[in-house]
């Protein structure tokens, strides 16, 4: 049968926002919509993580109770967040060779 003749209903996509994922994240952790909360034990070091924070343009909720262990988890996570690697592209057998020769890659350094 023809395409063209198909009366049935033609089904649309799902949106992915009907699934559960959000795909527009609005609010970043650290921003001034979404402050981080942590934990410190004294002023000194409350004045120690405010540099921090001043330093990276982080925003945060500290609180001060020596009581409670030191939570500064999401703080060091956004400090220390994992770099992409790139690898830098293997020339091809008949592109120029890279040391500046003038010779193909495969005549020069590709042997």
């Amino acid at each position: 049968m023809s395409k063209f003749f198909f009366k049935g209903r033609i089904e649309k996509k799902p949106k992915h926002s009907s699934y559960g994922y959000n795909t527009n994240r609005t609010a970043k952790p650290g921003s001034e919509d979404f402050p981080l909360s942590l934990t410190v034990a004294s002023e000194e070091r409350k004045a120690e993580v405010e540099v921090i924070l001043e330093e990276n343009t982080i925003f945060a909720n500290i609180e001060v109770n020596a009581d409670v262990e030191e939570n500064i988890v999401d703080l060091e996570a956004l400090l220390n967040k994992p770099k992409t690697t790139t690898f830098d592209k293997t020339p091809n057998r008949n592109d120029p060779c890279s040391c500046g020769s003038g010779k193909k890659f495969k005549k020069c350094c590709g042997k």
